[in-house]
């Protein structure tokens, strides 16, 4: 099983996805854990930087041939070989890249989905969209030390969370995969979203997946 944690900067998908892990490798369970990319491909590469700045370096079409070729050899040598070993949880994955691309360039975001839904081998079994208001997220982030990215301001981060509702939506026309919303405010979030989801993996984690 392929689980896609999604959503906004500060939204909670990292405390979520180490809540998730902890609690697998205390049942025995081995969880693999993956980012979004592959970065096996230069000319990918150079378009992830741009995009990821805000700055996309190439032409929408040209940026979408070297984004699926990224999320290609992300499937054949990451994903295969990690979900042959059992479950993997991503920590971002398919509707973020879609997010991005359309947020920078000029077509709508279900057409960067349905392009990226193509590559089979990457689509996630379940993806947990995490709807944390885009206010709280910014307050959660301007605690962090860290130096703010494109995307984390107020207004673009607004942008992404509607984005991202589209997204899911067409995740779901085209694949006919579920996807799992709800926001990460709250200690009780939390809970109900990790129970969830390892409800799901102790369902599909093979015996040889348990240590």
């Amino acid at each position: 099983m392929l689980l896609a944690l999604e959503g906004l900067a500060g939204a909670g998908k990292s405390t979520l996805r180490d809540r998730i892990l902890a609690t697998a490798a205390c049942e025995g369970i081995h969880l693999g854990h993956i980012g979004q990319f592959s970065w096996l491909s230069l000319e990918a590469t150079r378009s992830i930087i741009g995009l990821r700045a805000g700055r996309p370096a190439t032409s929408g079409p040209r940026a979408m041939a070297a984004i699926r070729r990224d999320l290609e050899l992300h499937a054949r040598h990451n994903l295969t070989p990690a979900l042959s070993l059992g479950p993997v949880v991503a920590d971002r994955l398919t509707l973020s890249t879609a997010c991005l691309l359309a947020l920078l360039h000029d077509r709508p975001v279900a057409h960067y989905v349905q392009q990226l839904a193509e590559v089979t081998a990457a689509r996630a079994d379940l993806i947990v969209l995490l709807t944390t208001e885009p206010e709280l997220c910014h307050t959660r982030l301007s605690k962090r030390p860290t130096t703010r990215r494109f995307g984390e301001d107020r207004a673009t981060a607004a942008r992404y969370a509607d984005l991202y509702e589209h997204a899911a939506n067409a995740w779901t026309e085209a694949t006919g995969l579920p996807v799992l919303r709800h926001p990460c405010a709250t200690e009780p979030d939390l809970d109900l979203l990790a129970a969830a989801c390892l409800d799901r993996l102790r369902e599909t984690a093979p015996d040889a997946a348990r240590t």
